[in-house]
C-alpha cells in the first residue's frame, strides 16, 4: 500500500510518499480501506517535531473507509461496515489498522470526505461545549478562529446551547462565514483589541469561558476576556506553545480556571466516543451542524495540503482523498 512518512521532521517537503506492506489486524484491532483523511493542525506538530513521535512518523489523526478485514475477538463492527475515526495516527494511507473499539459508523447518507473531514474538529468542538465548560442558555463564550473548521462548530454548538458568542476573524470573508456559524459578535483581531471590545460588549463583565486554539498569540487576551472565576480552554496552539507564565496570574484576574485539554481523554470510553460521534452526525443530518469543505487532495499531494493549512488561509476543512 501507499502510505505518507516522516523520516526527518521538518516543513511540508519532509512528506514522502512510500511503498509500505498492507497491515493485519491483530487481536481486537480492524483493517480499513481508507478513503478520506482529515488534515488538522495536530498533522503539522507531529510533522515538524513538535509532538514527538517515533520515527518513521505516521501522519493523520482522523479517516474513513470501509472494513476490509478483522482481527481475532472483534465484535464493535464487521467486514463492509462503513466506518470513521479520530485520534489514531496513520490515516494518510490507503490502508490503516485501527483499533476496532474506535471506530464508530459512518450513516449512510453522510459520505466520507464530510465524515473524515468532520470527525475530530466535531467531536472536540463536542467535548468543549458539553463538558469542559457545559454552555446553558444565558452564558456567553469567545471562540477564537471562529470560522476555521472547529472554531465554527464550536460556534454553532455554542447557538444551540442558548450561549451568546464572541468570535475572532481576520478578514472580512471570514466574518462572513463566522455570522454564518451563528457567532453573535465578529470580532476583527486584526484591527481591534478582543479583550477591550468583549468587555465593552459586556458592559466590563467578560465572558464565562473563551475556547482558544491559537495559543501564544492570544493567550493574555483570552484571560483578560474573562469574567471572574471565567475558564480558558486552551485546546491548541497554531501560533506557538504558551511560555511558562507565574499561575498567580490567575488569581489577579479573577480567580480564573485554566485548562489543557485533549480530545483523547474525551472519548477514552466507547460509550463517549459514540456519543460525541452520533451528536455530530446527527448534527448533521439535522441541519443542526454544517460542514464547510475548503479543499480535497490526493494522497500524493498531502505537501500541498499542509502548506495551505499553515498559511492561515483556510475557511473551511482539507481533506485528503485516497
Amino acid at each position: 500500500m501507499r502510505a505518507i512518512q516522516v523520516e526527518v521532521p521538518g516543513g511540508p517537503e519532509a512528506m514522502r510518499l512510500v511503498d509500505v506492506p498492507t497491515p493485519a489486524p491483530g487481536p481486537g484491532q480492524a483493517l480499513v480501506r481508507l478513503a478520506a483523511s482529515g488534515v488538522n493542525f495536530v498533522d503539522v506538530y507531529f510533522r515538524t517535531g513538535l509532538y514527538k513521535a517515533d520515527v518513521p512518523v505516521r501522519l493523520g489523526s482522523e479517516g474513513a473507509g470501509t472494513v476490509e478485514a478483522i482481527g481475532p475477538g472483534v465484535t464493535e463492527v464487521a467486514v463492509g461496515d462503513r466506518v470513521a475515526w479520530a485520534m489514531i495516527r496513520g490515516s494518510y494511507a490507503e490502508h490503516a489498522v485501527v483499533p476496532a473499539a474506535m471506530l464508530v459508523p459512518v450513516p449512510d447518507a453522510i459520505d466520507f470526505v464530510t465524515a473524515a473531514g468532520i470527525l475530530l474538529q466535531g467531536m472536540t468542538a463536542h467535548y468543549l461545549t458539553q463538558s469542559t465548560f457545559p454552555l446553558k442558555p444565558g452564558d456567553a463564550c469567545l471562540v477564537h478562529a471562529a470560522a476555521g473548521g472547529t472554531g465554527a462548530l464550536i460556534a454553532q454548538m455554542a447557538h444551540e446551547a442558548g450561549a451568546r458568542v464572541f468570535g475572532t476573524v481576520s478578514t472580512d470573508a471570514k466574518a462572513a462565514i463566522a455570522k454564518a456559524a451563528h457567532v453573535d459578535h465578529v470580532i476583527r483581531y486584526t484591527t481591534e483589541d478582543f479583550a477591550a471590545e468583549v468587555k465593552r460588549l459586556t458592559d466590563g463583565r467578560g465572558v464565562d469561558v473563551v475556547y482558544d486554539s491559537v495559543g501564544q498569540a492570544t493567550f493574555e487576551g483570552s484571560l483578560n476576556s474573562l469574567r471572574p472565576r471565567g475558564t480558558l480552554a486552551l485546546f491548541g496552539q497554531s501560533s506557538g506553545p504558551v511560555p511558562p507564565f507565574d499561575p498567580t496570574i490567575l488569581n489577579g484576574k479573577g480567580s480564573l480556571y485554566l485548562t489543557r485539554p485533549s480530545l483523547a481523554h474525551y472519548i477514552a470510553t466507547r460509550d463517549e466516543l459514540l456519543w460525541r460521534a452520533r451528536d455530530v452526525f446527527s448534527g448533521l443530518q439535522s441541519g443542526a451542524l454544517t460542514f464547510r469543505l475548503q479543499q480535497t487532495f490526493p494522497l500524493a499531494d498531502a505537501a500541498d495540503a499542509h502548506r495551505l493549512l499553515e498559511g492561515r488561509g483556510t475557511m473551511g476543512k482539507v481533506v485528503l482523498t485516497i
